[in-house]
């Protein structure tokens, strides 16, 4: 495999694409597309995205030092391109999408109804990297759809269908091809005792059993 030489650049693909909804704090709201996002600390938790400072949001967001980070799903992927392409200073987002907005526990920027999971942040430093501006925040509160619980009592994001960006192209994620840890995760060692009466056990369940099963060696679920 040969690769080829690239001049440098952002190739860090997928992506999340979030909808940052964001207040001025006088009766004006907004909602801008991210993919410069992501998570830079665990404990005390923290998250940041990177804004270039001609959006009409940047001044919001440093103004009052605070957003809402709204995770997208593939229902929602016309939604995220239209506030990513067209400016807040022109339309109002919120009417233009048919987003509902919901209102934060602690920030006052307002929360997606429509958003599987919101994150309401405040701003804790500025980094003015160049063409973007870096804004690292605490996360103060974390908001899930419940209607993404599953049997177990556990939030399954991927019940959602999660919306990425890769290289201009928005996507799903795709099924699952592992879990956390599982490469290393050791097998359950069964026994040659235990093996030894597993097939005796299915063996009898084959001579008693007196259905189609006896023929084709196939489980019998009677």
């Amino acid at each position: 495999m040969t690769k080829q030489t690239w001049k440098p650049g952002n190739m860090l693909y997928p992506l999340p694409a979030v909808m940052v909804s964001v207040t001025d704090g006088k009766g004006e709201d907004d909602i801008i597309t991210v993919a410069w996002t992501g998570t830079i600390c665990t404990n005390p938790p923290m998250v940041y995205i990177s804004v270039r400072p001609e959006r009409h949001s940047y001044h919001m967001i440093k103004e009052t030092g605070e957003f809402v980070i709204n995770l997208t799903t593939e229902k929602l992927a016309k939604a995220t391109d239209f506030c990513g392409v067209r400016s807040g200073r022109d339309v109002d987002k919120f009417k233009e999408t048919g987003l509902t907005r919901e209102k934060a526990d602690i920030v006052s920027a307002p929360m997606i109804q429509e958003s599987p999971v919101s994150i309401e942040c405040k701003v804790k430093e500025i980094k003015e990297l160049g063409s973007h501006h870096m804004f690292l925040a605490d996360v103060v509160a974390v908001h899930a759809d419940e209607h993404y619980m599953d049997e177990n009592n556990r939030f399954d994001l991927n019940l959602a269908k999660p919306l990425v960006y890769s290289h201009g192209e928005y996507m799903g994620t795709g099924k699952q091809l592992g879990t956390f840890g599982y490469s290393v995760k050791k097998k359950k060692k069964t026994s040659k005792k235990a093996g030894i009466w597993q097939t005796i056990h299915f063996c009898r369940r084959l001579l008693h059993c007196g259905c189609a099963c006896n023929s084709d060696w196939n489980f019998c679920f009677k």
